[in-house]
């Protein structure tokens, strides 16, 4: 485990390596990696906190350490765990393909927040870690750089193995860790001191000299380099961009109101839907989300939507859209546009 740093680190997809140039015109290898909507999903604290037990009461709780906890890539609500649905939904944001916590000792962002590619400065050195390629079973040469038996004078056939594992009578067994052939690669790796090259806000994008471990479309870990000193001009606690809030309802001008705060947007719920939500009095994303848990059931027992899987779906799409999310059916996202078209 890492020890707490002043910044948390971030997660990225590695797209591939390609090469840019200089000043100088000389040609730099780089790897590029993607934010691809980097966004914090929870953060752990050392405070105490009161939370509801099932039976109804309260109980008092703390994480007991400080952490940002780190989400990329989408995943299907129905293919996410009901406990991990719960934690999503409560953080505002869409169900996240990986997860990561990243121990630190400085502030903590907004949960909802979306990391910016300047979280990182041109020049910095970085550590970043991920899982290796997977190389299947390889001898003791390619695993772990033998150089092998002699190639003459009496070895015939077995040039390439490792030679003898064993001692003696005593202990007359091969000790644990023996290097010898086996499973080679998808392992954890951490590539120390990369120069970030270069960075790209509006597209997400940053590119480190070098090489870094896995595939392309593997999701690695960026982290300030443990062993160089931070650069002044890099974000104290780094780079974010905050969560769109909902529209603000009432006032003396009450602001106007956003066209996806619409109960037909979210997935599922069709024109026959949305028409008895909307003479019970629930036509926005909004009035869904206030209802309490007792009356958002038997709402929907009297829709006759007796999986409760469905249910909580609907109730986190609503979250997720007020959050800043698109709808996700392609023609909810056609009718957000046209809502949006015919609002200006």
């Amino acid at each position: 485990m890492a020890l707490p740093a002043a910044r948390t680190g971030v997660l990225a997809t590695k797209l591939g390596m390609t090469r840019i140039f200089d000043e100088t015109g000389r040609h730099v290898p780089v790897t590029v990696l993607s934010l691809d909507g980097c966004q914090v999903v929870g953060v752990r604290t050392e405070e105490e906190r009161a939370v509801k037990t099932k039976k109804g009461g309260d109980v008092t709780r703390t994480d007991g350490y400080t952490a940002v906890v780190m989400g990329i890539g989408e995943k299907k609500a129905k293919r996410t765990s009901k406990a991990m649905r719960g934690h999503f939904a409560k953080a505002g944001v869409a169900p996240k393909r990986t997860v990561k916590e990243f121990r630190v000792s400085g502030d903590l962002p907004e949960v909802g927040s979306t990391v910016l590619a300047d979280h990182f400065v041109v020049g910095q050195k970085v550590d970043v870690a991920a899982l290796t390629i997977g190389k299947g079973f390889s001898g003791a040469m390619k695993r772990w750089n033998f150089g092998g038996l002699r190639a003459t004078h009496g070895v015939s056939i077995s040039h390439r193995s490792h030679g003898s594992t064993g001692a003696n009578q005593d202990p007359g067994r091969v000790w644990k860790g023996k290097k010898m052939a086996g499973h080679y690669g998808q392992e954890r790796v951490t590539t120390q001191n990369l120069e970030v090259v270069r960075t790209d806000t509006d597209r997400g994008l940053i590119l480190v000299k070098g090489s870094v471990p896995g595939h392309d479309g593997t999701v690695v870990e960026i982290r300030d380099a443990v062993k160089k000193a931070l650069p002044t001009e890099a974000p104290a606690a780094g780079s974010f961009k905050a969560p769109e809030k909902a529209a603000p309802k009432g006032g003396k001008k009450a602001a106007k109101a956003d066209p996806i705060d619409n109960i037909q947007l979210i997935d599922g719920i069709g024109p026959k839907t949305a028409e008895q939500l909307t003479e019970k009095g629930i036509a926005t994303l909004t009035a869904l989300v206030a209802l309490s848990d007792a009356d958002r059931d038997a709402l929907f027992a009297e829709l006759g939507v007796a999986d409760q899987a469905v249910a909580e779906e609907w109730l986190q799409q609503a979250q997720e859209m007020l959050a800043g999310g698109e709808p996700r059916a392609q023609v909810d996202k056609d009718l957000l546009a046209k809502l949006r078209k015919d609002a200006e």
